[in-house]
């Protein structure tokens, strides 16, 4: 699913790209630019508000935040719920430390 969601992005830019030079049917290519716009200022809030996850790629920095202007929460969103998992993880370890002890 996280995969054609992607590929509907992608396909989103690409429009609106092709849209500044060739005319799309249906006056559809000031429409497709609008869209693409609203996406990317979405996702730069979306890096704001993220950062802290963007930053647990293991990519580099810059990577994450172009995957992220690109694809939103479909990219950060897997971050955080492994920076999740591992938060709880390992405060389960230290719990069970502290019983022991």
């Amino acid at each position: 699913m996280n995969t054609f969601l992607k590929a509907n992005c992608l396909g989103a830019y690409a429009l609106a790209l092709l849209s500044l030079f060739w005319a799309l049917p249906w006056g559809l290519g000031p429409v497709m630019q609008n869209i693409a716009l609203a996406l990317l200022a979405v996702h730069v809030l979306e890096a704001i508000a993220a950062f802290k996850y963007i930053k647990t790629y293991p990519g580099s920095l810059l990577h994450s935040l172009l995957l992220t202007l690109l694809f939103g929460l479909l990219h950060w969103l897997p971050l955080a719920r492994a920076a999740r998992a591992a938060n709880e993880s390992s405060r389960s370890v230290a719990q069970e430390n502290a019983d022991r002890g």
